[in-house]
């Protein structure tokens, strides 16, 4: 039966420690899983909805994006997916009720863990500037508010449109229109503090800003090196892959500051070996590396490559290093020069471990190289990632089965939220495909990421904030700046589906627009829709939720941003919704364009018809004239590492202006503005579907391709055909310094992490089960040796300061409470603690080298005593 939710915080005083765990999942994952859901949604509602996870005819679970294999077992899902269905899926209501009776002040003193458990929102809130309390807004009103905010602004840069992960295609390929329609690219999204390191390093050495693999390459890879990686927590089903891998003979090298049990041992619940016989052991090698040492590490993968080569023979690829790549000779050289004292002191690691694992790489027939934050949250995160490449390209490791490279996306859809267009530094190719299709002239200038957005709320340049779904309060680091800067805002919105902790860190004025979840059935026009999403490999699925939904006053993300842009755009963007594309010279045809579905549909029959624009679409590469970089199969809004390379941003001014006079594309021009046909995609979304698929390429035959259950493989150019969308077309060595972080004597550098209770900045329980912490959340986990040396004892209470040198050399200090020490098995030096409460440490400008991403994972502290 569900049970109410808790009206205390946590109650740090009753932490406790036991002896980590060395075997993840089994039969205590299942039963928590099952107690977490039936406080949720009680025990008929909890078998009903999971067992509808990852289904074909299902919903995508609204966790981790991993991928399914095209066989499903019965329960699709793991612990943690169990907990954020549980979560979607509650009984618990947060409604008019609620905000009546809890102001904003005493909202503001809970924690993360009591917001988020209070239960899903049921009704649009307002909070008027001034007001102690958040009351009830008609949606109608709601969206008004909205769209004349929009319209007063000076400047279309003044707004600012984050998004979250879990975002379906449809929804977040609107948003991103209604966005570029108002004249900005400002779109900030959850990518940016998470894999922008590896979009950044991936599609300059690669030419494409995702993986290279499938779920069936992990099952045939012959090495797995999984790096700043803790599955067990984070991705529990890649556990079940990583078991089949091995049952093939698959070697895994964990590489790890700290020893995480889901890559010891895997109780796999569903199978008699994980629940009677002791389960799976998973790594065969565990390198404890330090914080930041895992450039040193693949360069002396690397440089043992090179010497094996010179001394024997028969190491390197040749045929694929003459035929697919460029700058080895270079690369060669810098690994002859680099020291093996700097790559020993580094890691951490004596050089005959270094070695060891050298050799395991040396004799591996088809290696794939997985990674998360840990390797992504450092300043030289994209130096890092880059000479992964240049590890994988020497035994020619990309576009064969069983090898590549392996970005792990964290939520459910980031990936598919960036294919579709939420990206602050669009392509030309995906911005001319969009004013094609759509008859206007989007910004070509670069917008806001998460950092540049913070910092133009500090400096009182946003005057409007939009959020679809998230937590950008807790998701942020420098969470002091981060508060300060919103406040500063003239109205927050965020489109979101239970209380958490950015709702009452506001604006001036706020909103609170209640949603749909994944678990929602989402009946429109007539029907029930489906959305689409990416997971973390290129596939794309459809997801129908069946649940009734919490309130008959939720709208879904489409219908929310549907509504939004008729208001924004009147008129003048009616009218191209079903295909009747015209050219930004005729809008005025495009407003008679017909908007029937079966018009939509006859038009996508010929995918690669002439009125499709070409230069996007052609089934073979396209190469640019001027930079012979192609651009066909990367599938993706991102700019091409020809862009990237180009020195230039846009033609377009800060001002708006160009020579000629005021831009066109600017806000105060409305004339220039998206051509659809915004209610009939609110009432079908096979509508919007048919515009992704002629704007986006890779979509052909969208419907029919995800219709009964089906996947469509997003075309990549590196796994598909070892095509490169490069500017000299090949694959990239690169020379990178190396890098790695200098503690001071004193210090400790901090990594922020989960717990095994939390998803991102969800809070499920007040238990990190793997690694023996019970009841509370504000530990630092520290080495026994180094608690000594600093002159503390376990269990003592401190806080932990962050230094930091600022920009102009002023060491700056910020400060976390209230945290116990707990002796725990990290290399000397470094130290772990979870987030956002560690958040407030991360300093807002420190951020990695090119794709300004937080490094989370190298924050120099000190421990204080309390006074």
């Amino acid at each position: 039966m569900a049970t109410k939710p808790p009206r205390a915080d946590i109650d740090e005083t009753r932490v406790h420690v036991s002896r980590p765990k060395k075997v993840a999942v089994g039969v205590p994952a299942v039963l928590h899983a099952l107690e977490i859901a039936n406080e949720q949604m009680g025990v008929t509602r909890s078998v009903q909805t999971l067992l509808r996870v990852n289904q074909k005819d299902g919903f995508d679970c609204p966790g981790c994006a991993w991928p399914e294999e095209d066989k499903r077992h019965i329960a699709e899902f793991c612990e943690n997916g169990a907990k954020a269905v549980a979560e979607e899926a509650t009984l618990r209501r947060v409604g008019p009720d609620f905000f009546a009776v809890h102001s904003l002040d005493e909202l503001r003193g809970h924690d993360d863990w009591w917001l988020g458990q209070q239960g899903r929102l049921t009704h649009p809130m307002v909070l008027e500037e001034g007001a102690t309390h958040y009351r009830p807004i008609s949606w109608d009103d709601a969206l008004a508010l909205v769209a004349d905010e929009l319209r007063m602004l000076d400047d279309p840069d003044e707004a600012v449109f984050y998004t979250s992960g879990r975002t379906s295609n449809e929804a977040a390929f609107l948003y991103q229109l209604l966005v570029r329609g108002l004249g900005t690219n400002n779109l900030p999204d959850c990518s940016n503090m998470c894999h922008e390191s590896s979009g950044s390093a991936l599609t300059e050495t690669i030419g494409i800003g995702k993986g290279t693999v499938s779920i069936d390459d992990i099952h045939d890879a012959d090495l797995l090196i999984v790096a700043g990686q803790n599955p067990g927590t984070n991705h529990p089903r890649m556990l079940v892959a990583l078991e089949k891998a091995k049952q093939r003979g698959a070697t895994i090298i964990a590489v790890n500051p700290l020893p995480e049990a889901g890559l010891m041992r895997f109780e796999n619940p569903q199978t008699v070996r994980g629940v009677a016989f002791g389960g799976t052991k998973l790594a065969d090698q565990f390198l404890q590396i330090r914080l930041g040492g895992d450039q040193a590490l693949f360069q002396a993968i690397g440089k043992h490559l090179l010497e094996a080569e010179e001394a024997d023979g028969g190491v390197l690829d040749h045929e694929f290093l003459a035929a697919h790549t460029s700058g080895f000779d270079e690369y060669r050289q810098a690994m002859a020069d680099a020291s093996w004292r700097d790559l020993v002191t580094a890691t951490g690691l004596p050089e005959k471990s270094l070695r060891r694992v050298a050799e395991t790489v040396r004799t591996s027939k088809a290696t794939i190289v997985c990674w998360a934050m840990g390797l992504t949250q450092h300043k030289h995160s994209v130096p890092t990632l880059r000479d992964v490449v240049n590890l994988l390209l020497l035994q020619g490791n990309i576009g064969r089965p069983g090898a590549g490279v392996c970005p792990v996306r964290g939520h459910s859809n980031v990936q598919g939220d960036r294919t579709v267009g939420i990206y602050e530094k669009p392509s030309a190719a995906f911005l001319d495909a969009l004013d094609t299709e759509f008859a206007f002239a989007a910004p070509r200038e670069h917008g806001f990421d998460t950092v540049g957005a913070i910092r133009a709320m500090r400096d009182g340049r946003v005057r409007f904030f939009m959020s679809m779904g998230g937590n950008f309060v807790s998701a942020t680091p420098d969470t002091a700046v981060v508060e300060a800067g919103m406040s500063r805002v003239g109205l927050t919105v965020h489109v979101s589906t239970k209380l958490n902790r950015s709702h009452v860190v506001t604006g001036r004025r706020a909103l609170i627009l209640p949603t749909l979840g994944r678990t929602d059935r989402d009946r429109r026009g007539g029907q029930e829709q489906r959305v689409t999403v990416e997971d973390s490999m290129g596939a794309v699925h459809a997801s129908r939720g069946r649940l009734a939904p919490p309130s008959e006053e939720l709208l879904s993300e489409v219908a929310i941003v549907a509504r939004l842009s008729g208001l924004v755009f009147g008129s003048a963007g009616t009218g191209a919704a079903a295909g009747g594309r015209t050219s930004a010279s005729s809008s005025s045809s495009a407003a008679a364009a017909s908007s029937s579905r079966d018009q939509v549909m006859s038009r996508e029959k010929d995918v690669a018809g002439a009125d499709r624009p070409e230069p996007v679409t052609s089934p073979e590469p396209v190469t640019d004239a001027a930079d012979g970089a192609t651009r066909h199969d990367r599938g993706y809004p991102e700019r091409t590492a020809a862009e990237e390379s180009d020195g230039t941003h846009s033609p377009v001014h800060r001002d708006r202006e160009t020579a000629d006079g005021p831009d066109p594309a600017g806000l105060r021009h409305p004339s220039n503005v998206p051509h659809a046909d915004w209610a009939a995609l609110e009432a079908d979304y096979a509508l919007i579907r048919a515009h992704i698929a002629r704007v986006i390429p890779g979509f052909d035959d969208y419907e029919e391709r995800i219709g009964k259950g089906g996947t469509l493989h997003l075309p990549n150019g590196p796994r598909d055909a070892r095509r490169f969308a490069t500017a000299d077309g090949r694959a990239r060595f690169t020379v990178n310094p190396l890098e790695y972080p200098r503690i001071p004597r004193g210090r400790l550098l901090l990594q922020t992490l989960r717990s095994h209770d939390q998803y991102n900045t969800t809070i499920y329980g007040k238990d990190d089960r793997y690694r023996g912490i019970h009841g509370g959340r504000r530990v630092v986990l520290v080495n026994a040796k180094d608690i000594v040396a600093l002159g503390f004892a376990e269990n003592d209470v401190v806080d932990l300061v962050s230094e930091w040198r600022g920009p102009d050399g002023t060491l700056e200090e910020r400060r976390a409470e209230e945290f116990r020490i707990v002796a725990y098995r990290t290399p000397r030096g470094n130290a772990a603690a979870y987030y956002p409460e560690t958040n407030v440490l991360v300093p807002l400008d420190s951020v990695a080298d090119v794709s300004g991403t937080p490094t989370s994972k190298s924050v120099v502290v000190r421990l204080a005593r309390r006074t």
